[in-house]
């Protein structure tokens, strides 16, 4: 965990000329606020210090103020109706835009003034982020300041997919809590998929008591994992939404249609178009072909949950979905052809289109807004729904053009369950690398758009699918702290946009959070090493994302402020236990390394250090053993399962050792599956092939699958090397007769002769 002092910026604050403008990066909070102008002195708060409501819904602020200051802080402040010297004031008054604050610290007094609630809470996090921990007395001060604040965008978000692995709802109150110190203000909700139904609906208890349970999907062999889901019950949610509510946060709900159905489907068949059902499909990753038929007793089902999901949910958007609704069986359907030539519909995705203007109408009769995902925008929409745009950014291009109010969510950038980190360190996810600089990078608002156009553009939003996140520990860490740049790029101006002082803001909140149970990803701040032989030399190579000072020592012991600065790459002539830390200001940063190192070691390659031959479905698997415990996580390209060791030098090398490990193919991947091709296998469990230069390249070794056909974990195999001079990309892929099981490799170990 990040433990990093306070920017000792805010001590040269306490003696700031009153008249003189202070850059709004130079304090400590984040997202960086519009303006603010530094006063002379500090406040201190202490337990003595009351808190002052003033106007409607001032109370409900300076309540979360106090709430979050005896979480984080440990001190209970009183709240009081009437105007006490010395006291932090919330003030409801009119004038402000919406979410919009401003915030006057003195060394008397702080007061927050806004004209609507979300203002209110807001100017209570930007206090809250600045006091500070006193010295020797234990006193929270922060700097006198004024600040002037309001948001770029109006949607500010992130997206939850609870279908495919279940949150308890404990879990989402903390994710509510994290967000509201961000200033992020929405929280799409994905709760129906193919994996799972996760909302009770009263009308339809089927929906839970078969859609929200799997097996998960498990390898030839290996022992079967248990049954794994769980859904939230009406009370459940309404505990949550109001929880998110008192935070200035909106939770947009996501039912899908009409595909990634099939968790409806299951539990209601009549719901489907009559095709049969893969037994166990629900454990499968992809796009998966089972729609929802259009016959009026279906629209009947959704209108009847969706009028459960308004009761719960009362704020303007529902999600609908409508995204990779594969039309294969809407197509081979008599009934589905019959219905759209009664209908006028030209083609299916006219129909798609004709089904979603239906539920917007719906949707619209009731007060609410329907928004979608950018496939909606192919059948035509209702000219009221908004967009989310997720293959890139031309969704909200043309939805903008033609209108239409627009979110950016764009894969891969905005795609959090994408690796953030390029070490072993990792969990499962996605297989691309989006670190958070990339994330901080990226701006909601295409240059292609007129002014006027831009005003349809909302905000933005990062979502976390789960297919490959199944703990909510993982979850955690795959959203934060890219969250913040979220938070960042949809409050702050344009202009400011800066990585390194948002890194700097970025480190004391990382602290704030601490008490509220957030354990973040320290990818951007670890540090990793690239180790490379020559000859009898091994030549170490570190860095960390952020480019920060790095020290180390080469003796195992502890690194630090004091210790040998890195400054380019370390040669070593023989063993060294290489230990090395982060620092940015003086701090140490999370992400320490400890290797030792040696010739074997550099020679020697984990998967995150092996490329893949191609990137077509490129995955972080978790093995599907052991039920309980730590797995193997395996980096693959499932439609072209190769890697390649690149430069490897083979002086001096007799062998090779590989790490394998099985997988089950469950992927809904439809006709794409006939592309994926092996080397015939010459014995009935295959083998892997080292090949030399690539990967149509020399035979160099066969290692026969046999030994791990029947492990359900990871297996070492070994096989001579014939001698070889100099540097080379070595191959390796391995024959099958078909994709099922999945081979992977784990790390690959050149032996040099004894």
């Amino acid at each position: 965990m990040i433990r990093a002092l306070l920017a000792p910026i805010l001590l040269m604050l306490a003696t700031s000329p009153a008249a003189a403008a202070t850059p709004p990066h130079a304090l400590p909070l984040l997202p960086q606020p519009r303006s603010a102008v530094p006063l002379d002195g500090r406040f201190a708060v202490t337990a003595d210090t009351i808190i002052v409501a003033e106007g409607e819904g001032a109370r409900a602020a300076a309540e979360r103020f106090a709430a979050l200051l005896a979480r984080t802080a440990g001190i209970r402040l009183r709240l009081a109706d009437r105007p006490v010297s010395g006291a932090i004031v919330f003030r409801r008054a009119p004038g402000f835009s919406a979410e919009a604050y401003r915030l006057e610290v003195a060394p008397g007094g702080a007061t927050v003034t806004a004209s609507d609630l979300s203002g209110l809470l807001y100017g209570g996090v930007s206090l809250w982020q600045l006091l500070t921990p006193g010295e020797s007395d234990g006193r929270l001060t922060a700097p006198a300041v004024r600040i002037d604040d309001a948001p770029r965008f109006a949607w500010r978000g992130l997206m939850l997919d609870s279908a495919r692995h279940f949150q308890s709802p404990e879990f989402v109150m903390r994710l509510i809590d994290w967000m509201a110190v961000h200033k992020l203000n929405r929280l799409h909700w994905h709760l129906t998929d193919d994996q799972g139904w996760r909302l009770e609906i009263r009308r339809y208890p089927r929906l839970t008591e078969i859609g929200a349970w799997r097996v998960p999907a498990g390898a030839l062999g290996a022992p079967p994992l248990p049954r794994i889901g769980g859904f939230y019950t009406q009370d459940q949610v309404r505990a949550i939404v109001a929880h998110a509510r008192a935070r200035g946060i909106e939770i947009v709900p996501e039912i899908e249609m009409p595909g990634h159905a099939l968790s409806a489907i299951r539990a209601y068949p009549e719901l489907g178009t009559g095709m049969p059902l893969d037994p166990g499909a629900e454990s499968d990753w992809g796009v998966f072909p089972w729609l929802y038929n259009v016959e009026e007793p279906t629209f009947a089902f959704l209108e009847n949950v969706l009028d459960e999901v308004l009761e719960l949910f009362p704020g303007t958007f529902i999600h609908v979905g409508g995204d990779e609704a594969v039309k294969d069986q809407w197509r081979a359907s008599p009934a589905v052809q019959a219905r759209m030539r009664a209908l006028g519909v030209a083609d299916e995705a006219a129909l798609q289109g004709w089904f979603v203007a239906r539920i917007g109408r719906f949707l619209e009769a009731r007060g609410r807004r329907l928004i979608g995902w950018d496939e909606i925008l192919e059948g035509g929409v209702p000219q009221g729904a908004a967009i989310m745009s997720w293959r890139g950014i031309d969704g909200a291009v043309h939805a903008a053009q033609s209108g239409h109010d627009a979110v950016l969510s764009p894969a891969p950038i905005l795609y959090f369950d994408n690796r953030q980190g390029g070490t072993s360190a990792e969990p499962p996810g996605r297989g691309r690398l989006v670190d958070l600089a990339e994330v901080y990078a990226f701006d909601p608002a295409p240059a292609s758009l007129t002014p006027d156009q831009q005003r349809h553009i909302l905000g933005l939003q990062g979502n976390l699918w789960t297919e490959h996140v199944r703990t909510e520990e993982r979850a955690a860490h795959m959203l934060f702290p890219r969250a913040a740049a979220i938070a960042e790029r949809g409050w702050s101006a344009a202009e400011t946009r800066e990585f390194a002082g948002f890194v700097d803001r970025l480190l004391p909140q990382l602290d704030r959070l601490d008490p509220l149970g957030l354990r973040p990803a320290d990818s951007a701040f670890r540090v990793r090493a690239d180790l490379r032989a020559e000859g009898g030399t091994v030549i170490a190579t570190l860095s960390n994302q952020i480019a920060s000072e790095l020290r180390y020592t080469l003796d195992g012991s502890d690194p630090g402020a004091g210790s040998a600065i890195y400054s380019g790459p370390i040669r070593l002539q023989r063993s060294a236990r290489l230990r090395a830390v982060a620092l940015r200001g003086g701090r140490l940063l999370s992400g320490a390394l400890d290797l030792a190192v040696d010739r074997l070691a550099a020679l020697r390659r984990d998967d995150t250090q092996l490329k893949l031959c191609s990137e077509n479905i490129a995955l972080a698997l978790e093995d599907d053993w052991p039920a309980q415990g730590d797995r193997a996580v395996f980096l693959t390209d499932v439609m072209n399962p190769c890697w390649i060791y690149e430069d490897a030098p083979l002086d001096g090398v007799s062998a090779i050792e590989i790490d394998v490990g099985q997988l089950p193919f469950n992927f809904q991947i439809g006709r794409d599956v006939e592309r994926i091709r092996f080397r015939e296998p010459a014995t009935q469990a295959g083998e892997f092939e080292v090949r030399l230069g690539g990967c149509e390249g020399e035979r160099m070794a066969v290692l026969p699958l046999a030994p791990a056909a029947d492990h359900p974990g990871v297996t070492r195999l070994r096989a001579p090397l014939p001698p070889r001079t100099g540097r080379s990309d070595l191959c390796i892929t391995y024959t099958a007769r078909g994709v099922e099981p999945l081979w992977a490799v784990d790390m690959i170990q050149l032996v040099p002769a004894e």
